[in-house]
């Protein structure tokens, strides 16, 4: 079976922890994924990712190098994806 890897973006600031953020990385742990997640722990992080990535939201999701979006896009992607 091949390594089935992603990459996670989120937001985990000192006084909130975005719910979409836990819920994408529990969908991608609940798929077999390996996850490397990169927690954004300040609003000037989370504000440089989203100019850096050109994108309005976190969470955001790489599998395979290509941005597949935010938790909707996660679970859209991974309904059509074969389950090994």
């Amino acid at each position: 079976m091949a390594q089935r890897e992603a990459t996670l973006y989120r937001m985990k600031l000192a006084t909130h922890e975005c719910p979409y953020g836990l819920l994408a990385r529990r969908m991608l742990e609940d798929a077999g994924y390996t996850v490397d997640e990169h927690l954004l722990t300040t609003r000037e992080e989370v504000d440089s990712f989203q100019r850096r990535e050109g994108v309005s939201t976190t969470p955001q999701i790489f599998i395979h190098g290509k941005r597949v979006g935010g938790s909707e896009e996660l679970a859209a992607y991974l309904e059509k994806v074969p389950q090994e």
